[in-house]
């Protein structure tokens, strides 16, 4: 078995009903992707799965120099960002890709696989 990150890319603003259009396809995505997350759990594959509040309340923390520094970020100039992210356990490239297509689905956005190293 080998694990992948599951990355939900989408938009960076946040505003109104996140990055959902209306109240109704919020409602209508956060029903389906909860219902695939318990099936996936069910079958063994979901190790972990979350999503991010907006990219405005990040801290980036720098800890090389004498003193740790935190800064309020990350400033980079993007119109897409991580949004929510699944870690599964499943045999190959092709089963995480299988469970990414129907993730990309539930969620209304794209989903990006890589394996963990």
């Amino acid at each position: 078995m080998a694990h992948y990150l599951l990355s939900v890319i989408g938009p960076s603003d946040y505003t109104g009903f996140g990055t959902y259009a209306s109240e109704e396809e919020m409602r209508e995505a956060l029903a389906e992707t909860g219902a695939f997350n318990d099936r996936i759990r069910a079958e063994g594959s979901l190790v972990y799965v979350g999503g991010l509040d907006a990219p405005d309340t990040a801290t980036v923390v720098e800890g090389r120099g004498a003193e740790p520094l935190f800064t309020d970020g990350p400033y980079v100039e993007s119109k897409e960002g991580l949004n929510g992210l699944w870690v599964i356990d499943v045999p190959d490239l092709d089963a995480a890709l299988r469970i990414a297509t129907e993730a990309s689905r539930v969620c209304r956005g794209p989903v990006e696989v890589r394996p963990f190293a």
